[in-house]
C-alpha cells in the first residue's frame, strides 16, 4: 500500500488521535478538531482522503465535503458518525453524495483500515487507468499526426492537371488514403484507396499502401505496377485484410488516362458538354487470401475540361442504398451549376452532411477530383507560384 495524505476533521481531539494511531504508521495523517481550520490545512496538504464527522459545530461533515470538493476536486471523502439519532437518513445521504462510503464511531481498527485501504487502492487504479489514457491520448494524437503526414497537400497543380482532395475520417485514425505524384514527361499519378478496418491496425495498412505506391516509381506508376506492389506489401498480413484501390496515370500530353481499378467503387470521368462515364472496376479486392488475382489495365481519352471523381465507399454508403442511387445523386451533384474542383467535393460533402442529419459517419469519407486544364492562360490556376481560386 502506497502512504497517502489524510486529512482528519472530528471536534472530538480523542477521535482525531485514534485515527491517527491505526493509520499514522503507513501513511501523513493531519488532524484537526475545526472544520474552518481544515479547509485552510487541506490547501496545504493536498489530501488523497479525508474523514470527516458529520456532527461538528460551524460547518458539519456534508458542508465541509462540499467546500473541501470545491476546492479539491479529487479529493476522496469518508463520513463518520457517532450519533445514533437518524443513523439511517445519515448512511443514505452519505450514500448518495460524493463520500466513499459511511462509518460510525467507535469504529473498530481493522474496518477502519480496510476501508481507508480500499479508498486508496481504488483511487490508485483510478489515478494508473488515467495516466494510461493520457499516454493513449498522447500515442494517438501521434499516430494521427503521422497519418496526416502520409497525405499531400489538399490542392495541386501537376502537368496541367488541377487536384482537389478531402478527407474525413470515421475515428481519428482511419482506413482511408489519396496520394498523387508528378511523374514527369506530362503523366501524373493518382490514387484512392480504402483499407479494411478503422482505428489502429487500418492506420498502419494505410502506411503500407502508401509506401508500395510510392515504390512504385521504380515502375513509373504503371497502375498494374502499383496494384502488384500492394498486393506484396499486404502478403505478410492476416487474411482477412484487404484493399480497394484506384491507381490512376494521367497523360496530358497523349490525352489518356490508363487505369486499375481493384475492387473500389466506379470512378467517375465526366465534361459538362458531353456524357458521364463510369471507371468500374476491372479486377478484384487486393487481399493475401487472393493470390492467383489478376487486374487489367484500362485505358480511356481524356480531354481539355475533363474531370475525375475519385471518392471512396464511406460516400457511397451515405448517399445511396444501392451503388446506382449513389451514382445518379453524384451525378446530378456535379452538373449542377457546372461545378467544378473544390466546388465538387464541398457539394457531395454538404450532401454527405444533410443525409446524416448529425449522425456520426458510417466509414472514412474521402475524395479527390483531378480536371485536364484547358490551354488557354485564362484557365491556369496558379499566379506567383500559388493555387487560385478555380470559380
Amino acid at each position: 500500500m502506497r502512504a497517502a495524505h489524510i486529512l482528519v476533521v472530528d471536534d472530538e481531539p480523542g477521535i482525531v488521535r485514534a485515527v491517527d494511531r491505526v493509520l499514522g504508521g503507513v501513511h501523513h495523517v493531519r488532524g484537526t478538531s475545526s472544520s474552518r481550520t481544515a479547509l485552510s490545512l487541506a490547501e496545504q496538504l493536498k489530501p488523497e482522503l479525508a474523514i470527516l464527522d458529520i456532527r461538528m459545530p460551524d460547518l458539519d461533515g456534508f458542508e465541509l465535503m462540499t467546500q473541501l470538493k470545491a476546492r479539491l476536486p479529487d479529493v476522496d471523502v469518508i463520513l463518520m458518525t457517532g450519533s445514533l439519532d437518524d443513523l439511517d437518513e445519515k448512511l443514505v445521504r452519505a450514500l448518495r453524495s460524493p463520500a466513499f462510503y459511511f462509518i460510525q464511531k467507535p469504529f473498530d481498527r481493522d474496518v477502519l483500515l480496510t476501508l481507508v485501504e480500499r479508498c486508496l487502492e481504488l483511487r490508485w487504479r483510478r489515478e494508473d487507468h488515467q495516466r494510461t489514457l493520457e499516454r493513449l491520448e498522447t500515442e494517438m494524437a501521434e499516430a494521427r499526426a503521422f497519418q496526416q503526414s502520409l497525405l499531400p497537400e489538399p490542392e495541386a497543380l501537376l502537368n496541367g492537371l488541377y487536384i482537389c482532395c478531402r478527407y474525413v475520417p470515421y475515428v481519428r485514425l482511419g482506413g482511408d488514403l489519396y496520394d498523387y505524384v508528378d511523374v514527369g514527361n506530362g503523366r501524373t499519378a493518382l490514387l484512392i484507396a480504402d483499407v479494411s478496418g478503422h482505428g489502429v491496425s487500418a492506420a498502419m495498412l494505410t502506411g503500407v499502401v502508401k509506401s508500395a505506391f510510392r515504390a512504385s516509381n521504380a515502375d513509373g506508376y504503371d497502375p498494374c505496377a502499383v496494384v502488384r506492389r500492394v498486393w506484396s506489401g499486404l502478403s505478410a498480413f492476416a487474411l482477412d485484410r484487404f484493399v480497394t484501390l484506384f491507381s490512376g496515370l494521367v497523360s496530358t500530353r497523349e490525352r489518356q488516362l490508363r487505369y486499375v481499378n481493384a475492387g473500389h467503387p466506379p470512378i467517375l470521368l465526366w465534361n459538362m458538354g458531353r456524357k458521364t462515364e463510369w471507371l468500374e472496376s476491372n479486377g478484384p479486392i487486393i487481399s493475401p487470401a487472393l493470390a492467383a488475382s489478376t487486374w487489367d489495365l484500362g485505358t480511356v481519352r481524356i480531354d481539355e475540361g475533363d474531370q475525375l471523381l475519385l471518392y471512396t465507399d464511406g460516400v457511397s454508403e451515405v448517399l445511396g442504398d444501392t451503388n446506382e442511387c449513389s451514382q445518379a445523386r453524384m451525378e446530378m451533384l456535379i452538373r449542377r451549376e457546372g461545378l467544378r474542383g473544390t466546388e465538387v467535393l464541398d457539394a457531395i460533402l454538404n450532401a454527405v452532411h444533410n443525409d446524416l442529419a448529425g449522425a456520426q459517419l458510417p466509414d472514412d469519407v474521402t475524395l479527390l477530383t483531378a480536371r485536364v486544364l484547358d490551354a488557354a492562360p485564362s484557365q491556369n490556376p496558379v499566379e506567383s507560384g500559388r493555387i487560385q481560386s478555380m470559380t
